[in-house]
């Protein structure tokens, strides 16, 4: 019996999150009484301290700020996925998620490269991923 990954559990706080990948889009907390974006999602915002946070579209265009080459499973769950890379990603709207960036040599993941959001299917979850930019899919 092989291991599976740990994957995420939508609670309601998070849910506008999953739903919005499902339909492939990346979407993100906005005050909208500051206009100020942030990730993960609270019930209020973290710079001014209102309660008036909406869900928006977000462009899904970033560039890697951190990233690490995996060539060693952490465990068997990850064993047919090395050699692959995990990026913080600075969103070009402010906030920094984690992802895996896919669909490139790992070399080529580096700092400061431009990226652009993907999605992959993982059983009933959608998980947003990245591409390097030069190698999204048209």
């Amino acid at each position: 019996m092989s291991a599976s990954r740990p994957l995420p559990n939508p609670d309601p706080l998070t849910r506008p999150y999953w739903e919005g990948a499902k339909a492939r889009r990346l979407v993100l907390p906005r005050c909208d009484a500051c206009d100020q974006w942030h990730f993960y999602p609270r019930s209020v915002c973290p710079h001014c301290g209102s309660d008036a946070i909406a869900w928006h579209d977000a462009s899904g265009k970033g560039v890697i700020y951190s990233v690490t080459h995996v060539h060693r499973a952490p465990s068997p769950a990850f064993e047919a996925m090395v050699p692959y890379a995990v990026a913080i990603v600075a969103l070009d709207e402010g906030p920094h998620l984690m992802s895996a960036v896919i669909g490139s040599e790992i070399a080529q993941v580096k700092i400061d490269a431009p990226v652009t959001v993907d999605f992959v299917d993982e059983g009933d979850i959608t998980l947003p991923v990245f591409r390097l930019a030069s190698a999204a899919k048209i």
